[in-house]
């Protein structure tokens, strides 16, 4: 047993040291958990690990794009900064409780009108959530830029920016197959490849926007996400869903 202090010494338990813990729920446990925490969970080691955040294979969760059926809700995410700004869209399946990534908006160096019109040619009906204090803004900056977005005509409300949690629900629904990318997302699945920690277990804080934005979506997107209004043109009544970009 390692000494800290005279008073003090580091004791590592794991699961093999607790009685009540069968294999049946060591294998549930085991299959909860991200895989980065695994080895602190299972064998008590201090250390949250590094490399990949989702090490899932793409093969698992990229899918063909299709047309959108207008009867799913939809949501989208932003994340906002000066070098850049992404956003990025979800229908949700609820029947099968499948989110599907269909579009994505990824551009620096701009005004805030020029990511507004972007995003409302998605379709102008759909809601969004931001993270007025991301990228190192206050809340107050924050809070005033999503105003700023708000007076362009974007429907936004501040999202959840509870990050190890919402890493945490992001891998749930990779893991068990209820997150899908479309396979056009091609700046989505390259940060996707490039999300991961360093050897302190620290998020490496570089071309993560979209990686902020599919955290944004699930945590506080779904909450948010609508189906398509039915618009009456006439004596026509349209209600078809978006095309995958």
């Amino acid at each position: 047993m390692p000494e800290i202090s005279p008073s003090k010494y580091l004791v590592m338990a794991g699961w093999n040291d607790v009685p009540h813990l069968d294999e049946k729920a060591k294998a549930e446990l085991r299959e909860s958990t991200p895989p980065h925490l695994r080895d602190a969970r299972e064998f008590g080691k201090p250390s949250l690990g590094s490399g990949a955040i989702y090490p899932i294979p793409e093969s698992e969760i990229v899918c063909d794009p299709f047309q959108v059926p207008g009867h799913w809700p939809m949501v989208y995410a932003m994340d906002v900064g000066w070098k850049r700004t992404a956003a990025i869209w979800g229908a949700w399946d609820r029947e099968s409780d499948i989110v599907y990534l269909w579009s994505e908006h990824y551009r620096g160096n701009a005004e805030p009108s020029i990511h507004a019109d972007a995003i409302r040619s998605r379709a102008d009906w759909i809601p969004g959530v931001i993270d007025p204090a991301s990228r190192g803004r206050s809340q107050t900056d924050g809070s005033q830029l999503m105003g700023i977005y708000q007076q362009l005509g974007l429907n936004l409300v501040p999202a959840n920016n509870a990050v190890e949690a919402g890493i945490f629900e992001v891998w749930q629904r990779l893991s068990s197959g209820r997150l899908k990318i479309f396979k056009t997302l091609q700046n989505t699945l390259a940060e996707f490849r490039l999300y991961r920690r360093d050897q302190k277990g620290r998020i490496v804080k570089e071309n993560d926007h979209l990686m902020d934005c599919m955290r944004y979506l699930v945590m506080s997107g779904l909450e948010a996400a609508i189906t398509i209004p039915v618009y009456v043109q006439g004596n026509r009544r349209s209600v078809e869903g978006p095309t995958g970009y």
